[in-house]
């Protein structure tokens, strides 16, 4: 189940989530049970394996947004190094990253469906 106790043993700044949601923590749990469905994840991913820079920096720049409002920072940290890495589009092993940022975002999902 999905609490702030849950969060907060995640890793998320669970107070900077809240703030940005008006305090409202209902409406910070939806928003964040939303997170594992955004399709960006896929378009990081594929990007990457099809090596269209463009298009992973695109999708990886929302996750950045996404992640960084709702204060998730297990899944922001390594979002943030991607992003950062794609905008020069340097071509690299993004594969350490990507397996880092869809871990953690399996693990969140396990969280929301427990």
């Amino acid at each position: 189940m999905l609490t702030l106790d849950s969060m907060k043993q995640y890793g998320a700044n669970v107070e900077e989530g809240l703030t940005r949601c008006m305090k409202n923590e209902a409406f910070y749990l939806r928003l964040v049970s939303l997170v594992p469905k955004e399709e960006n994840f896929n378009k990081l991913k594929s990007s990457i394996e099809s090596e269209d820079l463009d298009a992973a920096f695109d999708a990886a720049h929302a996750l950045k947004g996404v992640t960084g409002n709702l204060a998730l920072t297990p899944l922001y940290d390594p979002i943030y190094e991607i992003t950062e890495l794609l905008r020069s589009r340097t071509r690299t092993d993004y594969s350490p990253l990507l397996g880092e940022i869809l871990e953690k975002k399996e693990q969140l999902e396990k969280m929301i469906q427990s």
